[in-house]
């Protein structure tokens, strides 16, 4: 047994987890786009905005933190039977959420678990290190399990206005870590690849990316002052699409591995902006929640996943492997798709769902395809991790 934790697989958090985000998230996309009803307690498009924002961004976050925590603090990875009880616990949220009657109080104990438990592998190597930058993304990741917990609260008795509200505050979490990661890395693998200088950003700038959307969505959860949380989210967009501007170089168009991460994060920004203004035009809701839902975490996830499975597995990043550029675009059209169906009715709506669902499960599933096999191996260059 105790060489079964061993395995590669339990060597660092983004293998299991990268692995069964690809497989969950095309699983769960084209359940729901060609009619999966949920539960009678959380049906059709509550489950399907769950287990988007909890059940895959929420494994992404996790699995990315993770294992960039170790190079943060020089502290050991969380690995072997603490990686598997992660994992467990994540696992046992899923089939519940399948389960009618009980299944979604007990997937709203072991989705919470799991977040608060990954919080704690995070805290342990920030607090031994003393990495005092760190602190906020620990307690981010609390907040994050924070947002699932409020949801479930209120699954009974069924409140439509309140899920929504909770559904969009864990939206927003996961926006947030967006603003965080993207702040890290962008402009650092653009310079480190395109060999110019890494644009810096003001202090100010790196903690209102995370902040802004985190107290929106802490806002939003309790249903307290929406005109404030309204404001933080336009300013949070508005934010990540300067950003971009900054950082932007003319030769990021031919670097596939950049112009991902890119387009996630200026997806991520106008969709804050749209969750924004929607204070005052609501209609404007249904195309930002969609602009963060697949252009944000949909491209974005899938540009991390791609990119640091490759470093960290001990393959040549640059080129990508043929099949990664067809996965994005993919994913591009998704989204394309996606937020056009939020300006059309009827079969052309059921229609453009379906699609969308077909193009972004088909990219996950061309990264499984050509990931997974290096995910659950030992380093190709025989380092540990």
């Amino acid at each position: 047994m105790t060489d079964l934790f061993k395995h590669p697989v339990w060597a660092m958090a983004f293998r299991p987890f990268y692995s069964l985000a690809a497989l969950y998230g095309a699983l769960s996309i084209l359940l729901w786009g060609f009619g999966f009803q949920g539960t009678p307690e959380l049906s059709g498009f509550y489950w399907h905005a769950h287990e988007m924002i909890w059940g895959y961004a929420g494994l992404v976050v996790i699995a990315f933190l993770l294992t960039a925590v170790a190079t943060w603090t020089g502290q050991p990875p969380t690995r072997g039977k603490a990686l598997a009880g992660l994992t467990a616990f994540w696992l046992l949220a899923r089939i519940c959420m399948f389960i009618p009657g009980w299944g979604v109080t007990a997937s709203g104990i072991f989705g919470t678990i799991f977040f608060w438990y990954g919080a704690v592998c995070m805290a342990l190597p920030v607090i031994r290190s003393q990495n005092k930058r760190n602190y906020v993304a620990v307690f981010a990741i609390f907040v994050l399990g924070g947002t699932h917990f409020a949801f479930h609260l209120k699954v009974q008795p069924f409140d439509a206005i309140a899920l929504m509200t909770g559904l969009q505050s864990g939206l927003i979490m996961v926006a947030g870590f967006i603003g965080l990661i993207g702040m890290r890395i962008i402009s650092f693998f653009t310079s480190k690849r395109l060999n110019v200088p890494q644009i810096p950003s003001p202090q100010w700038v790196a903690h209102a990316s995370l902040w802004l959307p985190m107290l929106t969505a802490m806002l939003m959860a309790h249903n307290i002052l929406p005109g404030l949380a309204a404001l933080f989210a336009l300013a949070a967009g508005v934010i990540f699409t300067v950003q971009v501007y900054r950082w932007w170089y003319k030769a990021v168009l031919k670097e596939p591995m950049l112009w991902i991460l890119f387009a996630g994060y200026l997806f991520t920004g106008l969709g804050l902006i749209a969750v924004g203004i929607s204070y005052w035009v609501p209609s404007f809701l249904n195309l930002g929640v969609h602009l963060i839902g697949v252009g944000g975490i949909g491209v974005l996830t899938l540009g991390m996943m791609a990119r640091t499975a490759l470093g960290h597995t001990g393959n040549s990043i640059y080129p990508p492997p043929k099949v990664v550029p067809v996965a994005f675009w993919l994913m591009i059209a998704a989204t394309v798709v996606r937020v056009l169906a939020t300006f059309v009715n009827g079969t052309a709506y059921t229609h453009s769902i379906r699609c969308s669902a077909a193009l972004f499960a088909a990219s996950l599933l061309l990264y499984a395809w050509k990931y997974i096999p290096w995910l659950i191996r030992p380093r190709s260059d025989g380092r540990p991790g």
